[in-house]
């Protein structure tokens, strides 16, 4: 058996599942991408959630505005997407310009069409175990870990970082009372004191703090599953770039029971994740 935890037949079940399900369906599902400026990384995820979408006969429209584009104007525009019916998902693309209030924009967006579960609606929807919009790339290591068949009840798990994009919603998520769940949860952070001898402990160790390579394997516990949250673009010796988890793959690798490489891991299935929220706000609200 392969140590890797591709991504590929995941994405292709996800897929598959919801072009089928589209299939049935009279209506058609629409997101909303707003993009503020033209940071290269943000119109290449625009452009790859255009393309994802197309495949299962989801629209995806992007929404380009100048970065010096007003805190005001913007609600506006978040506001006319939030009337539209045939709107079902807004996302707002980072990073921002620094005189955007995010967490004002946040709010703006309708809850029913918040897709990146990022409204406090949808996160107090979380912790209290409702059904509803879950962040994507939570959703993908939960579905990594569904997919293969990897037994959480009972185990001690280590999250490395505490966002409210992973490391928190994420914990949640492990420690329902779930098949995927009852897990033994610790988050980590920057003033995580003996950091170490934590992660040794850890049955699973979910690494989620922007920082490549930062996991060696004399953090890993001999047949530890690690989970690599990470994408850091690197210079390599001989100056060119690539992309690297939060993980030394090479290092950990023999060490490790499973690990999820970078790229073809964690990332490729929180797009898929993404667009099966919009198709869960086509079902359930329109």
């Amino acid at each position: 058996m392969s140590k890797k935890l591709i991504a590929k037949p995941i994405i292709k079940e996800i897929y598959a599942q919801l072009k089928d399900e589209l299939k049935k369906s009279i209506y058609l599902p629409n997101l909303a991408i707003i993009l503020i400026g033209d940071d290269p990384a943000a119109l290449f995820y625009a452009k790859n959630l255009e393309k994802k979408g197309a495949k299962i006969r989801m629209n995806v429209t992007t929404y380009k505005f100048a970065d010096n584009i007003r805190q005001k104007d913007l609600l506006d525009e978040i506001e006319l997407l939030n009337e539209d019916d045939s709107v079902n998902g807004i996302i707002v693309q980072k990073p921002l310009p620094v005189h955007l209030d995010e967490s004002e924009i946040i709010l703006k967006i309708d809850p029913n069409k918040d897709v990146d579960a990022f409204h406090p609606f949808n996160m107090g929807n979380l912790v209290l175990d409702g059904e509803g919009f879950i962040p994507s790339t939570s959703a993908a290591v939960i579905e990594i870990l569904k997919f293969y068949d990897i037994e959480v009840s009972g185990k001690n798990v280590v999250i490395l970082g505490r966002s409210h994009i992973v490391g928190k919603p994420l914990a949640n998520l492990l420690l329902r009372k779930s098949k995927i769940g009852n897990a033994t949860v610790t988050v980590c952070h920057s003033y995580t004191n003996n950091l170490p001898e934590i992660t040794k402990r850890a049955d699973i160790l979910i690494a989620a703090i922007g920082k490549p390579l930062f996991v060696k394997s004399n953090m890993i516990k001999e047949n530890a599953i690690i989970i690599d949250v990470g994408i850091n673009q690197i210079q390599d010796a001989k100056n060119k770039s690539r992309y690297v988890g939060d993980v030394d793959f090479d290092d950990c690798l023999e060490k490790a029971l499973l690990i999820t490489p970078v790229p073809g891991g964690v990332g490729s299935v929180t797009t898929a994740m993404l667009l099966k929220n919009v198709v869960y706000a086509l079902k359930r609200y329109r």
